[in-house]
């Protein structure tokens, strides 16, 4: 799953932001509650790798991608593992999309 949004503010500040509230963008995606672990992020630049296990009741699922920040937009690539079977592709992007929108006002 890949979304892109666009932003108007420094590269530093969309790169806080997302570190900050990082979490909060993936939990209770889909409308699927989902308590995240053994998280890993590395940022390189602009550029931050992550990694975590959502788990859902007892089911759990490895997550990982990345976030390119640009000086016009925000890139979120996301391989949700067998989660992307529970609800459409779509709902997830649109549900991610509006959380990351609601993260750059």
């Amino acid at each position: 799953m890949r979304i892109t949004v666009p932003h108007n503010r420094p590269k530093e500040e969309i790169v806080q932001a997302v570190n900050r509230s990082f979490d909060d963008l993936f939990k209770g995606i889909g409308g699927i509650p989902l308590q995240i672990t053994n998280e890993t992020r590395r940022w390189s630049g602009n550029r931050m790798d992550f990694a975590f296990d959502a788990k859902m009741g007892f089911m759990g699922s490895p997550i990982k991608g990345f976030v390119d920040v640009t000086d016009r937009d925000l890139t979120i690539d996301a391989d949700l593992g067998w989660l992307e079977k529970l609800f459409p592709a779509k709902q997830a992007q649109a549900a991610l999309e509006g959380r990351v929108k609601g993260l750059l006002k």
